[in-house]
């Protein structure tokens, strides 16, 4: 009864994280930059010689302190690793939501089910942000999204797997 009740929970830190990122991609990106905080609080540039030395394409876009600033920069790092961790967190409460609740031989199923629900409300919220008008939809952050949902079911499995063997 308690790994039921322990699912149910999951289920609810997922409904959560899944409202949390529709709010957040109804905002324009002017409402949810944080440029200004990371000017306030980085006003020396920390770390700003060796980071200008890293400079990649990401959609359409180059990513470098000399095209977009130091605090865009340092916030473009700060969106990405908020998309991973939050699809981190979605994709696993997916995973540990069902693994209770399937018979043995179909636990495996959790792995996959948990990355491509996961996977598929990353693609309804960059449609989402599609439609809300000055944000820019990005086919990368979707498989940045997937990545961090497969992440965490892949730790998840092999974690339930080794206390399995041990019992």
């Amino acid at each position: 009864m308690k790994n039921h009740r322990n699912g149910r929970l999951y289920f609810v830190v997922a409904l959560a994280v899944m409202i949390i990122l529709f709010y957040s991609s109804s905002m324009t990106y002017q409402e949810q930059s944080q440029v200004s905080t990371i000017q306030q609080f980085l006003t020396t540039q920390p770390f700003k010689t060796q980071l200008s030395q890293i400079a990649f394409q990401y959609g359409d876009s180059e990513v470098s302190i000399q095209a977009q600033g130091y605090s865009k920069f340092i916030e473009f790092f700060i969106r990405k690793g908020a998309h991973f961790f939050t699809y981190f967190v979605l994709g696993g409460s997916l995973y540990l939501g069902l693994y209770p609740n399937l018979k043995n031989s179909a636990k495996g199923l959790s792995l996959i089910f948990a990355t491509l629900a996961a996977t598929g409300y990353a693609a309804t919220d960059e449609f989402h942000q599609m439609l809300t008008g000055g944000r820019t939809p990005l086919f990368q952050d979707v498989m940045l999204d997937a990545v961090g949902a497969l992440t965490a079911t892949v730790i998840l499995t092999i974690i339930l797997s080794f206390k399995q063997r041990r019992k």
